[in-house]
Formats: C-alpha cells, sequence, structure tokens
C-alpha cells in the first residue's frame, strides 16, 4: 500500500531516503529551505555524488511518486508519516547542534491540522524523541494528536542506496503501539528484520552502532603498530581474526583511520551523552586519541622518509574521506595535506569526485585531471582514498612518471612485494 510521506531535509539521508521510498511505490514529498537546492531538484540535478541516486531520483520524479518544494506546510499538509532528515552538526564541547530539529518539529507543529506521525531520521541523542512530542504538542495551536517515532539511518556514503534497498533491519521507536502498524507498512517492501523497541532505545541503538563501528578501526591501527614495531602484517593479522563469526572482517582495516561527518561527530556525541548522564566513556576517548594520533604517526612516516617536504612536489591521490562519495567533510587528506603545506611543500592532487567540493575547503593546491597528472615530476605520492580507480593504476606508468618513485601508502591498496618489484619505496600502515 502507498503511503503519502514527507522527508524534511534533502542531505546524504534525506535525498537518499525519498528516492528510495518512492522507488517502492509511496508517494513522496520532499522539503528543504535552500530553494536554489529544491530549483537544481526539480531540474533534474543531483548535489550530492552518491552511486545509483541520480538515475532514482529522476526516474521517481518522472513517474510522479517524487517531488520537490521549499514549503513545509506543503510537505505536512500532503502527508501522512513525516520524517525528519535535518542537520545535526557537532559543538564544541562534543554535543550536538539540536536547533534545526526543534526548528523543524515547530514549523511542522504550526502546520499541523490533523493527526500526524513525525519520525526523527536525524542522528539525535537520547531522549530527543520525548522533546520533539513535547515541542509539536507545545507549538500546535489546533492541538492535534502526534506520535513521535525515531527510526535511526544506517546508511554508509557510497553505497546508501543498496543500505536502504537492501537494510540489515529496520529499527523503530515508539512511545506507544499506535504508530507501529503504519511504521511496518512503510518498510514492508524492503522485506528486513524489523525491531519494535522503546523510543530512548532505538536514539541509543544508533550512536552505539557507529561508535562500536569506530572503535574496531582503532583497534586495528591500534594492533597495526604493534605490526609495525615487531615486523608482522597487520592484513594477515586482521584476515585471522575475521575469521572468526563473533568478530568478523567488516571495519578492521589499518589506515589513516575514520573521517566524514558521522563517526567523528557520533563518538562525540555518544560521549557527551554518556557524561551528561553521568558515566564517564573512557573507552570511547581512547579510541578518538587512538584516531587522532594515527594521522600524526603516518606524517612522522612521511617526514622519516623524505627527511625535508620544504619545496617538494608531493602528489596526493584521494581527497574525499571514502570512496565512492564527493564528501570531504572532516576527510583525513585534510589532515595530512595541510600541515604539509605549511612546511613549505607543494601539492598536486586528484580525486575522481571530490574535486570540487576540495577546490572550495583547500587553497595553493594543483587539481589535476587525473592520478598520472597529478603525479607527473612528483617527489613522492601519498594515498588517502582507496578508490577502485587507484587499485587499477598502470604502476609501471604511474613511476616512470615520478621524479623520485616514493609511494606512501595510508589505505595499504598496493602490494609491498610487487611495488618493490617495481623498484618503488614503498610505506604503508602496519606492514
Amino acid at each position: 500500500m502507498a503511503n503519502k510521506i514527507c522527508i524534511v531535509g534533502t542531505g546524504y539521508v534525506g535525498l537518499v531516503t525519498g528516492g528510495c521510498f518512492a522507488e517502492v511505490g509511496h508517494q513522496v514529498v520532499c522539503v528543504d529551505n535552500d530553494l536554489k537546492k529544491v530549483e537544481l531538484l526539480r531540474k533534474g540535478g543531483i548535489p550530492i555524488y552518491e552511486p545509483g541516486l541520480e538515475e532514482l531520483v529522476k526516474k521517481n520524479v518522472a513517474a510522479g511518486r517524487l517531488r520537490f518544494t521549499g514549503e513545509i506546510a506543503d510537505g505536512v499538509e500532503n502527508s501522512e508519516v513525516i520524517f525528519i532528515a535535518v542537520p545535526t552538526p557537532p559543538l564544541a564541547d562534543g554535543s550536538v547542534d539540536m536547533s534545526f530539529v526543534e526548528k523543524v518539529a515547530r514549523e511542522i507543529a504550526g502546520a499541523m491540522s490533523e493527526y500526524k506521525i513525525v519520525v526523527d531520521k536525524s542522528t539525535v541523542p537520547v531522549k530527543t524523541g520525548e522533546k520533539v512530542a513535547e515541542t509539536i504538542r507545545r507549538y500546535n495551536k489546533h492541538k492535534v494528536d502526534v506520535d513521535v517515532v525515531s527510526n535511526p539511518e544506517f546508511l554508509r556514503e557510497g553505497c546508501a542506496v543498496q543500505d536502504l534497498m537492501h537494510p540489515d533491519r529496520v529499527v523503530i521507536g515508539v512511545l506507544n503501539e499506535r504508530p507501529v502498524a503504519r511504521m511496518k507498512a512503510i518498510y514492508e517492501p524492503f522485506q528486513a528484520p524489523i525491531i519494535v523497541t522503546d523510543i530512548n532505545s532505538a536514539e541509543l541503538i544508533k550512536h552505539a552502532c557507529n561508535s562500536f563501528l569506530a572503535l574496531k578501526i582503532s583497534y586495528a591501527n591500534a594492533v597495526a603498530a604493534i605490526c609495525e614495531a615487531s615486523g608482522g602484517n597487520v592484513e594477515d593479522v586482521a584476515h585471522g581474526m575475521g575469521l572468526d563469526r563473533r568478530i568478523g572482517r567488516g571495519f578492521l582495516n589499518a589506515g589513516l583511520g575514520y573521517g566524514g561527518s558521522c563517526f567523528p561527530k557520533d563518538l562525540s556525541a555518544f560521549v557527551h551523552i554518556a557524561e551528561q548522564l553521568g558515566y564517564d566513556f573512557r573507552l570511547l576517548k581512547e579510541v578518538q586519541q587512538i584516531n587522532a594520533g594515527q594521522i600524526q604517526r603516518f606524517l612522522k612516516k612521511i617526514h622519516d622518509t623524505l627527511w625535508i617536504v620544504k619545496d617538494k612536489n608531493i602528489a596526493v591521490l584521494g581527497l574525499a574521506f571514502k570512496p565512492n562519495t564527493d564528501d570531504m567533510r572532516m576527510a583525513p587528506s585534510l589532515d595530512i595535506i595541510r600541515p604539509l603545506q605549511k612546511e613549505g611543500a607543494r601539492i598536486r592532487a586528484y580525486d575522481p569526485k571530490a574535486m570540487e567540493k576540495a577546490r572550495e575547503i583547500l587553497s595553493d593546491v594543483e587539481f589535476c585531471d587525473s592520478a598520472y597528472a597529478a603525479a607527473s615530476g612528483a617527489d613522492a605520492l601519498i594515498l588517502c582514498t582507496e578508490w577502485d580507480e587507484f587499485r587499477a593504476l598502470d604502476l609501471g606508468k604511474l613511476r616512470s612518471v615520478m621524479a623520485q618513485p616514493i609511494v606512501l601508502d595510508g589505505r595499504n591498496v598496493f602490494d609491498p612485494k610487487k611495488m618493490a618489484a617495481l623498484g618503488f619505496v614503498y610505506k604503508s600502515v602496519g606492514r
């Protein structure tokens, strides 16, 4: 059965959710207060790069199942279920800015003239659902009833469409049983296990998941440091660990550490939430320290290899925080490039999708149109993002265009033996 759905916010979460809901037959209206973005979407443009998203949006707009508006009243009036998918940016103390969520809750309340289900899709601190329900009831002049639901997203940038169309599970947190049947009906086409729990537990699940995944990454990086000191190979260690079904291989990847908009923010938020509740989450604080230290360890590796970086031409391959996205938020590449620039290095960079966004935040960088162009005449090459395009490079050609065959691989993309056989000075992480 088709449901009438409104999604407030057209960022990664809102746009992917709207497109996928329309794809399974729901009627979806997406709301955004950025009228330029709304106009772009109406014309078939996509403000972000996400594999499969552009085709999905265009298909469902053409089919009449998906449309865009700048008026929240339009979305509320023409929907039964309203999803809040607006940003919750980090604050200096580790908490998150909830003003966007609160503002949208007030606007929904002002536009409501009949019962609605309001769903928190944004990643929010525990107790937010209760606050949203209280806010809507306070500002709704018609005093109509509302149910607030927590439905956290578990989308990975770079494969978000696939993640939503084929989810591992759907979490529905409620204050009472009334909205459960409608929420199950919305997700029925996705054929995924549905977990119904109280709203506070649902909100905690998201932070607990992301924090645990960040912990696995930092654990792999801590083991990598031991491997480097002992002559071990972190890839072999991770493979041996990952075959244990209790552990699994996912996210046991040594490298430059995690970045992006989710893990750093959610980890800090969970630490802050714990402090507010009277618990010192020291384990997660150490995860943060390990992650920050990983960049410093890699910068030391660069200096140990090059000695002096001033006036050297350094190629950087990969700028986005992970492959298959153009997202530059808290990308590890920034924490590599900026210190090298301060020491006088000349940076030439290439990324398959993130160049436009990188130009907005990086200065004095020469952006190139291919990996080989970036590497041409380079005294060293640093790999920051593990795009498949880089795995497929002609390494012989790469060596031939470089002034010095020095490669510092922050993502363990290349085979150390093969690189040595080709004459490269090759440094990676934990190998």
